[in-house]
């Protein structure tokens, strides 16, 4: 059996390798990319099989958990304050250190942790959704920020006619209206029209609001 201490980190891993006699044998470096993950695979590779290595790391979760997992490792995770306490003892801390209490934590102490079990199929869609859908909320909070930088810049009345940027009813109308000359050019029933075909609960009396703001004498004709 070998012993891989892995010290995870936002921008790289660090991994050293024990064997059973407590010799390290290897430790690298990987950056945290796609690519590095791939070395860190091919690098434990060819020490031996990987359901011959022990993997000790820090964290139960991440891109680094399901790569090893998906790859075939055993994942031990443990608790950070596991490697406290063994770095109190040597009084010195680096990421390569860490990542050989790591592996040597693995080594005395393999028995009494826990492997760490693959999520289910359905566990693994979940939460692969639930990522997707965090990146999709990232980025529409990004585009209506945008969006709101331009239309305080070049479409000012805009902001005043609709709460949410993001509905279907703003984005149409902004489509339909690009300007602001473009909105002042509309009727009442034109808008009413544009408000309808976005199913907007009131169309008719939302249209003469705006309508009415769009021609208040405050707002510059820009």
């Amino acid at each position: 059996m070998w012993y891989a201490g892995l010290n995870w980190a936002d921008s790289h891993h660090d991994v050293v390798v024990i064997a059973e006699a407590g010799r390290q044998v290897a430790s690298r470096r990987v950056a945290h990319t796609t690519e590095g993950l791939a070395e860190l695979i091919t690098f434990l590779q060819g020490i031996a099989p990987l359901e011959q290595i022990a993997c000790i790391i820090q964290t139960n979760q991440g891109l680094l958990i399901s790569t090893l997992l998906e790859a075939g490792c055993t994942i031990y995770p443990v608790n950070p304050k596991t490697i406290d306490r063994r770095r109190n003892a040597s009084g010195t801390k680096t990421d390569i250190i860490d990542a050989y209490l790591l592996a040597k934590t693995g080594r005395s102490d393999i028995a009494g942790l826990r492997k760490l079990t693959p999520d289910s199929v359905v566990v693994q869609q979940l939460k692969a959704l639930t990522r997707d859908q965090e990146s999709l909320v990232q980025s529409q909070t990004w585009l209506v920020n945008q969006l709101t930088a331009c239309l305080k810049a070049y479409y000012p009345v805009a902001l005043q006619l609709f709460s949410k940027l993001q509905q279907r009813s703003t984005l149409v109308f902004l489509q339909t209206y690009p300007t602001a000359e473009a909105a002042r050019s509309a009727s009442v029933e034109q808008i009413t029209t544009v408000l309808k075909q976005t199913r907007h609960p009131n169309p008719t009396t939302f249209a003469l609001k705006m309508y009415k703001t769009l021609h208040q004498p405050s707002n510059p004709a820009r």
